[in-house]
């Protein structure tokens, strides 16, 4: 997959979680937080709306992310496009006036990331649900002040990848980030295999 049109996507989908889905149903009292659903993510509570691959989805309707504004597509589902600039300092600061510019076969990959993620986190800690935050764009749970996710790129890596981060540091040849542990989702084929890296995680943060 081309990098740019893989941070373009990822960015736009970004952009997406915060402004049509999170930042509406923050505004209805719902909170911020997103979770995964087959094909991509959706809101919580209400606005009831999802990403499906390219589309943004709601009850009695659906239209091509691509070729519009943040603004008018959530028009179009009914929402007014918010930031959470109030909520917190970090997400991408997007203006809602800008363009979405995405591709279908780079949507795809990290909503498949994100349904790997997801499946792994819950079989590695089934009393804990996993959460999809719109500030850093990630899925994941925090069990013994250790936090496990899938992520699906950011400015320093340039694909989806699997993490285990720590509180506390730890040192070794398991540990290959500032934060903690990183594995590509490239390298990770299914959600058995992250819930593998999990549980290496798990059991390496122990050692110490």
């Amino acid at each position: 997959m081309d990098e740019w049109r893989l941070d373009s996507t990822r960015r736009a989908l970004h952009g997406v979680a915060e402004l049509i889905l999170a930042g509406p149903q923050y505004r209805l009292g719902g909170g911020i937080r997103l979770r995964v659903v087959p094909g991509g993510f959706g809101t919580v509570a209400m606005p009831d709306l999802r990403v499906d691959g390219d589309l943004l989805v709601w009850p009695d309707g659906s239209i091509e992310l691509s070729g519009g504004t943040f603004a008018e597509r959530a028009q179009e589902a009914g929402v007014e496009a918010s930031r959470l600039d109030d909520v917190y300092s970090g997400g991408l600061k997007i203006d809602p006036d800008s363009q979405i510019d995405l591709d279908p076969a780079a949507a795809r990959l990290i909503a498949d990331a994100f349904g790997r993620g997801d499946a792994a986190l819950r079989a590695f800690a089934a009393d804990s649900t996993p959460i999809l935050w719109p500030e850093h764009f990630d899925v994941g749970i925090t069990v013994d002040e250790i936090n496990y996710g899938v992520s699906p790129g950011d400015d320093g890596i340039a694909e989806p990848y699997a993490y285990v981060g720590p509180w506390t540091p730890r040192t070794g040849d398991f540990w290959n980030a500032s934060f903690g542990a990183t594995r590509l989702m490239a390298d990770l084929p299914d959600a058995g295999a992250v819930l593998t890296f999990f549980r290496t995680g798990q059991e390496q943060a122990g050692l110490e």
